[in-house]
């Protein structure tokens, strides 16, 4: 076993542990301590609303979220692990351009105009961009685990633990306290060189590495996430209210869609990202090196009655090894029910599509489950042509707003 290293080893080792997690795929390193008391009251905050919906899960563990030492006992420090998810083949600006104290301008044109013409087609599938690709859980674990190798191969770590969104870590705070970035207002980190479209995995050390010291926040008057929202989830500033985002809709969320919530969703089949395709640091988003995280299955085009027409079958097949796997076919055929009967809502009435879309529906009743068969039914009572909550609104408000 080799000796608890001084001072001076543990900033040497500190600096070996980046130069080790940029080799290994990931984008920066944040060390932070363990104290997160301003968080635990939020968090409290937030679940006596709440908030949480039906994520038992985020009750049940209660303030230890907020108390690594606790969760780990010996955790003396907390690295938190950034890698970019954005695939290589979309376009960002670099990092490298003069940044600002205040929000840069949004460009006029990058990546996310393709997914806002995705989300203004009626008829295409949207899967958020983080999904179309390998489940990041198995990316993340496999590369902080062999980090985790390397420390104990220079010295005794005490403790080790590594986290990928699997356990009751208060990860955005962590990363937040080590200096990576702020809480924006859509309550997702943010860093002046990444925008948001990146994982976040964590490794509880029983070391006292030194650690970095925290931002400021960057976000100003901006409220671009709040007003983009399509279901107005971000209540206030810095406050979800999961019950409405369309992420928890589409992929916590088990049982029925709150009818309400329906004709908001537009064409979002898995997750949204509005609130981060809005905000204009993600200009400054960068491209993963790895090729994990391109699109598979034709994840970033895909139309509709393409994924209505997959089987159970070719679900698993086709979701093998992808984070989409975890809500299963049923509510997979859900979330494209209520897409579809949007589609029908914002097609022009007469149109060969509203046939094609009413015939497929119709076909999908025939081994429907009842949660399936109750979203194909409000799926086919949607007025062809009418305008209301159509799909093209995020595009509209995208607009007004500079992107």
């Amino acid at each position: 076993m080799n000796p608890t290293p001084d001072e001076a080893a543990l900033k040497a080792l500190a600096t070996d542990i980046r130069t080790e997690a940029e080799r290994l795929g990931f984008s920066q390193i944040a060390i932070s301590d363990v104290d997160l008391g301003a968080a635990e009251a939020g968090l409290q905050r937030w679940l006596d609303a709440g908030f949480h919906g039906e994520m038992g899960y985020m009750a049940r563990h209660g303030s230890i979220r907020a108390r690594p030492a606790e969760l780990v006992p010996g955790t003396l420090r907390v690295i938190t692990a950034r890698m970019d998810y954005l695939p290589a083949h979309s376009s960002s600006t670099s990092a490298t351009e003069p940044l600002t104290a205040s929000p840069p301008e949004p460009p006029t044109a990058d990546w996310r105009d393709a997914e806002w013409a995705r989300i203004a087609d009626p008829q295409a599938a949207v899967v958020s961009v983080y999904a179309r690709g390998r489940d990041y859980h198995k990316v993340l674990r496999s590369r902080l685990q062999k980090l985790a190798g390397f420390i104990a191969s220079r010295t005794d770590p005490g403790v080790v633990r590594v986290f990928t969104d699997s356990a009751p870590v208060l990860e955005v705070a962590l990363a937040a306290r080590g200096g990576m970035g702020w809480r924006g207002k859509h309550t997702l980190l943010l860093n002046r060189e990444a925008g948001s479209m990146f994982f976040l995995g964590e490794l509880f050390i029983g070391l006292p590495l030194p650690v970095d010291a925290p931002q400021q926040e960057h976000c100003g008057s901006c409220s671009r996430c709040i007003d983009i929202c399509p279901t107005r989830a971000i209540v206030a500033p810095y406050t979800l209210d999961a019950r409405r985002c369309i992420a928890y809709l589409t992929i916590e969320l088990a049982g029925s869609i709150p009818e309400d919530m329906r004709p908001l969703m537009g064409n979002r089949v898995y997750g949204c990202d509005d609130c981060q395709l809005v905000c204009p640091w993600n200009k400054y988003a960068q491209t993963s090196p790895l090729p994990d995280f391109a699109p598979r299955h034709a994840l970033d085009s895909s139309g509709l009655l393409q994924l209505w027409a997959w089987s159970e079958t070719d679900f698993l097949q086709r979701t093998e090894g992808s984070a989409m796997r975890r809500i299963g076919f049923e509510r997979f055929r859900r979330n494209l029910a209520v897409a579809l009967g949007n589609a029908r809502r914002s097609l022009p009435a007469g149109q060969v599509s509203q046939q094609v879309i009413e015939t497929a529906l119709r076909a999908g009743l025939t081994a429907a489950t009842p949660l399936v068969a109750e979203h194909i039914r409000w799926a086919l009572t949607q007025s062809p042509g009418t305008t209301g909550s159509d799909l093209s609104g995020s595009l509209h408000q995208a607009q007004e707003h500079g992107q």
